[in-house]
């Protein structure tokens, strides 16, 4: 029976455009990652809509969480309602609010704009990695998810990029016009080339005919990923996330006044953010295929091993500039791509029908860890101790992530009575990815 129609691409006819397209979606999470901080200084200096460096922050900080809420929020329902048709939404709902925020006629309305855009953005990078992890070939899975996550930074520095551009012209609001123009232009085409999942698919003909290999699969619920031996492995898998989060954003956000703090000056603390991103890239290359030869636990326990010695190490002065670059694009290589590898983790470990749920709730946990970072790293730089304690601080984060995914079991068993969706019925369970 099938379960597509005459207007729904399949995987077949869809060629590489699942990549691409989710690749996208992506790099509008890197959008918002920017946007805001590209436009906070001329909402400050212009004291725009009545903005006061207090009410911004509450505004980013509110903004953040509403992204949380998303990719919490979403797992239920991709898993219900399948990959594509949850994207789409979210991307929708991303890019109406993004544009609603360019003519919000106060303080209160554009922060709450930016809360609502935060839940469909929030809800669009869970979707797609669990997309992703579903399109790889057999054994690709962490290369496919590494990958796509360059599209965060890439979205990112373009953003970077055009607020360069068009702020000083066109004012703030062009920002996010922009962004949600970009949004909405890739929904007729994403409506067009991207099919469904066909890992969900199977999953839904399981779970509507029983045919699935002698199992049948209830629907999903967020507290599947918490029943029998999944309670431990989503505790330590947002655990990892947490701090995973915490380390990305924590250090994009102060690197640069912490190198200060260490005698650097402005522009080599702007340069090595720079740096520290582009190691970022180098690293999600790299760490996808070690990852799928080596395996996904060894692998991100190293990396995230690795991450706090490069870390630490940081805290030590170093005359040589060339030295202290080398150090930064180090720390960038294994920080940001650690945190990927936990999502190409929490894909292999949980089968289809509750893939989507295990992502959204380990995104909406490390989302968390996102405002703790830079949180925790303002505090250290209030109080004058950010270097070098905020790089223990930091690579402390890194040794806490390892530390929870020891206890993570490399692989789940193929097939586990007695635990599913519903107490009594077995579950059908993802291939080795």
């Amino acid at each position: 029976m099938s379960t597509t129609s005459p207007a729904t691409p399949t995987r077949r006819s869809a060629g590489s455009w699942p990549v691409v397209l989710c690749w996208v979606a992506v790099a509008l999470d890197g959008f918002d990652l920017v946007v805001l901080g590209a436009v906070i200084p001329t909402l400050a200096a212009e004291g725009a809509l009545g903005f006061t460096n207090q009410s911004l922050t509450l505004a980013s900080t509110l903004g953040l969480a509403g992204v949380g809420v998303g990719a919490v929020a979403v797992g239920p329902l991709t898993d219900r309602f399948g990959r594509r048709v949850t994207l789409l939404t979210c991307i929708a709902s991303f890019s109406v609010f993004t544009l609603l925020v360019a003519v919000a006629p106060s303080v209160f309305w554009f922060t709450t704009l930016r809360v609502l855009a935060g839940v469909g953005l929030g809800a669009c990078l869970p979707t797609a990695l669990a997309y992703m992890s579903e399109h790889a070939a057999p054994g690709r899975g962490g290369s496919a998810m590494t990958r796509l996550m360059t599209g965060y930074h890439v979205g990112a520095v373009l953003t970077a990029l055009l607020g360069l551009l068009l702020i000083g012209r066109l004012g703030w609001e062009s920002m996010f016009v922009v962004g949600g123009l970009a949004g909405l232009a890739v929904l007729p085409l994403m409506w067009w080339k991207l099919p469904e999942s066909e890992a969900y698919l199977r999953a839904k003909e399981a779970a509507r005919d029983g045919s699935g290999a002698g199992a049948s699969v209830a629907p999903s619920r967020p507290a599947d990923v918490v029943k029998g031996r999944y309670l431990a492995v989503s505790l330590g898998l947002w655990t990892a996330s947490f701090m995973g989060l915490l380390l990305v954003y924590g250090l994009n956000t102060w690197l640069p006044s912490i190198m200060g703090a260490a005698g650097y000056s402005i522009q080599s603390g702007v340069a090595l953010l720079l740096t520290l991103n582009v190691g970022a890239v180098i690293g999600l290359l790299v760490a996808g295929a070690i990852s799928d030869s080596r395996g996904n636990k060894p692998t991100v326990l190293v990396w995230f091993g690795i991450a706090a010695v490069a870390l630490a190490l940081l805290s030590i002065r170093i005359e040589s500039t060339a030295v202290v670059y080398v150090a930064v694009l180090m720390a960038g290589v294994f920080v940001f791509s650690s945190q990927v590898l936990v999502y190409a983790f929490v894909g292999h470990l949980y089968p289809p029908e509750i893939r989507g749920t295990a992502l959204g709730m380990a995104a909406g946990v490390g989302r968390v860890g996102a405002i703790v970072g830079p949180f925790l790293g303002g505090a250290l730089v209030s109080l004058g101790v950010a270097y070098p304690w905020g790089f223990y601080a930091f690579a402390l984060a890194a040794v806490l992530a390892v530390a929870a995914l020891a206890t993570v079991p490399a692989h789940m068993p193929a097939h586990v009575p007695g635990e599913g969706h519903d107490e009594g019925h077995d579950q059908v369970r993802p291939d080795p990815a």
